[in-house]
């Protein structure tokens, strides 16, 4: 994908998760790797559903504004850490969707095998401790978590995902808040039936083999 298809790209998912209600006024970021050495990422103080191709940023794997006239996110050191430890994940969506924000707020990981489905195309969402926005702390918080897990909670902040490529990265985040409705409900209903160990390690064999496969497909491609 080129540069130009790139920042059409964030446009056009910064403004599904406004239009979804996963972010609100300013908030959030998108990334996307363009290369070895580059990312191109949203900018700080804008709706991200407001956006034209020229807001966006060029950074290098510093963090450092290669090009762009306005301001690089804070939180530009989340997505640097997470581009340098999974060299498979080449797009970040930082968003605070209000039902999974609840859930960190309170403290709690969506880490139960409560649904099929969100283990096979997800896994377990843990819950990294709260660390300052826009500090070295969030990234240090979030290191544990990223090699194993594509989504993490961040405590009293909200939720950042990744993947091969921003659509999954969006899906990904939209997975999180979706598992997250079905979770406040479970407990409002307070009668949780977690799959057992034996079938939460049928799905985990059946995730692997989709991930072998996807990532065939993307070297095909």
């Amino acid at each position: 994908m080129s540069e130009h298809e790139s920042r059409l790209e964030i446009l056009r998912f910064g403004k599904m998760l406004h239009d979804h209600g996963l972010i609100a006024a300013t908030d959030g970021n998108i990334s996307v790797r363009l290369n070895e050495a580059l990312v191109l990422i949203t900018p700080t103080c804008i709706s991200k559903g407001m956006m034209t191709t020229e807001d966006l940023l060029v950074v290098d794997m510093h963090g450092r504004k290669v090009s762009g006239f306005r301001d690089v996110t804070s939180e530009i050191g989340m997505h640097m850490t997470i581009y340098r430890m999974r060299p498979d994940v080449n797009a970040i969506v930082h968003a605070h969707p209000p039902t999974a924000t609840g859930f960190a707020a309170c403290g709690l990981a969506l880490d139960q095998a409560l649904i099929s489905e969100v283990l096979l195309s997800l896994g377990r969402v843990p819950l990294a401790h709260y660390a300052t926005p826009g500090t070295s702390e969030l990234s240090e918080a979030l290191e544990p978590y990223i090699p194993e897990h594509d989504a993490v909670l961040m405590a009293n902040h909200g939720v950042v995902t990744y993947g091969a490529d921003l659509t999954q990265a969006y899906m990904n985040m939209e997975t999180v808040e979706h598992f997250a409705k079905i979770a406040l409900v479970v407990k409002q209903l307070g009668c949780e039936r977690p799959l057992g160990e034996e079938q939460v390690s049928k799905l985990q064999e059946i995730r692997q083999r989709l991930q072998v496969y996807k990532t065939e497909m993307r070297t095909r491609a």
